[in-house]
């Protein structure tokens, strides 16, 4: 679990006692990413901790990243890349799908998803559907980025689990977001990338042509082996049409997942893809556009012969888990 050294430390120290970083002190946030790795970067200031019902909460001022969120641990996004993940996450499967209007949103508290989806001219509403009331309020406190879209009258918050939630509602969408926490073992979100889930609950809510992405967790060369591989391949026994794609994340430290799956193929055009981004987003994207997304869905020679070879299919009771915590909100 992540701890932030500066709360017992003002250097951090390794296991001879040298200063990490050189010879200037500093503090420093320190998160495991596995037994024999961690991953650390200085930080300016601690501008809030504290805990909810459900997880603890920081907000720090990072020297590298800028704000940073951090959830029981794990850093949740940082000012200076978050654009990267909610770009790949939300672009892609708007951009595919002919005439996005209905959206829900399965976690996504920190209020960047609908940032983007809310930048979509077609798109007439978004129901955001998060646990956590404390962190979606501290959200909209601190992360100014994100005020607009709080505010936005297309914008349904919805305080509950998202499973809950879908399995009430009548209503179908053109497009839904799984923006939900990496599946840990003991953790609220695992069965929420099961393929019963997938099968019985999200793929009835779609509308004829809708599209379902889900955030996938890391996808780098070692990393992808964990969850990624094996969410597509559960995705691949509900829909017929499944992209996986992938994207470096500087301050995740690894290259991070996204599937989008459809009934309907994923047909569009570099060109087309391209036009479609002048002609229904509002402001100019950062990261993605058509070439962008051949590349990041163009995966490594390795990482496609894992995807190729995958047999697991993701079930409450055959699970797998990312090492530790996982980053991104709870549903």
């Amino acid at each position: 679990m992540g701890e932030i050294s500066a709360a017992l430390s003002n250097v951090l120290n390794n296991e001879n006692g040298h200063v990490v970083g050189g010879p200037r002190k500093s503090c420093w946030y320190e998160e495991e990413i596995d037994n024999d790795l961690r991953w650390c970067f200085a930080l300016n200031s601690i501008l809030h901790t504290g805990a909810t019902q459900y997880q603890d909460i920081q907000l720090l001022d990072t020297k590298p990243f800028g704000k940073a969120l951090v959830i029981d641990g794990k850093l949740q996004s940082a000012e200076i890349d978050e654009f990267i993940y909610h770009e790949c996450l939300v672009h892609p499967p708007l951009l595919h799908h002919s005439n996005p209007r209905s959206i829900f949103i399965m976690g996504g508290g920190e209020g960047s998803t609908a940032r983007e989806l809310l930048r979509h001219k077609t798109v007439d509403k978004v129901v955001m559907c998060d646990i956590d009331e404390e962190v979606v309020e501290f959200c909209k406190s601190y992360l100014e980025v994100n005020k607009e879209a709080f505010s936005d009258p297309r914008l349904d918050l919805i305080i509950n689990d998202a499973r809950a939630e879908l399995e009430r509602r009548e209503e179908h969408y053109d497009l839904i977001v799984g923006d939900l926490a990496d599946p840990i073992e003991g953790g609220p979100c695992y069965q929420l990338y099961t393929k019963s889930f997938y099968e019985f609950i999200v793929k009835p809510r779609l509308n004829q042509g809708g599209i379902f992405v889900t955030q996938a967790g890391p996808a780098g060369i070692f990393s992808h082996t964990e969850v990624f591989s094996c969410i597509f391949n559960t995705l691949k026994q509900v829909f017929k049409y499944v992209v996986p794609y992938s994207a470096h994340i500087p301050s995740y430290a690894d290259t991070w997942g996204w599937v989008m799956a459809s009934d309907t193929p994923f047909v569009v055009s570099v060109d087309e893809l391209d036009q479609r981004i002048k002609q229904r987003i509002n402001g100019e994207n950062r990261y993605l556009d058509g070439k962008t997304f051949t590349s990041a869905s163009t995966l490594s020679k390795a990482v496609r012969n894992s995807l190729n070879n995958e047999t697991h299919v993701y079930s409450e009771g055959n699970a797998r888990f990312i090492y530790g915590h996982g980053r991104h909100n709870q549903a």
